[in-house]
């Protein structure tokens, strides 16, 4: 597994709102969540990223039959050398849990989180 790590952890750990891609019989479908919600469950080994969900129904249909997932982040408070900031592209695999130690601490951090987006980081790439 690769590790989210360098100038992609500092985006990770400065980016506002953070993009989800996945792949459904439908196409492909865009979800949305704030960097904060992530910072505050924190990455785990930083190979692991943690979603607190409340809806992102269709991400999770989506996963049950393709975990493939790409993750975006961005800000401009990490400076590039051709632009006023820089992205990093996240691919891994993901799925969704609803009890065990992942979702309890989804649970403890957001009251509203029905469940847990788990993310097993595969490969890490800058933007910009």
């Amino acid at each position: 597994m690769a590790k989210i790590e360098g100038v992609c952890r500092e985006i990770m750990d400065k980016a506002e709102w953070i993009s989800i891609a996945t792949t459904g019989v439908d196409g492909p479908h865009l979800a949305a969540t704030w960097g904060d919600y992530i910072r505050k469950l924190g990455f785990v080994n930083d190979e692991m990223i943690l979603v607190p969900l409340f809806g992102f129904r269709t991400t999770e249909r989506n996963l049950l039959s393709d975990n493939r997932i790409e993750v975006l982040c961005t800000t401009k408070l990490v400076p590039s050398t051709i632009s006023l900031g820089r992205g990093c592209r996240i691919r891994g695999k993901g799925h969704i849990e609803t009890s065990g130690k992942h979702f309890a601490a989804a649970r403890d951090a957001f009251s509203w989180a029905r469940a847990v987006l788990v993310i097993n980081v595969e490969e890490t790439h800058l933007q910009l």
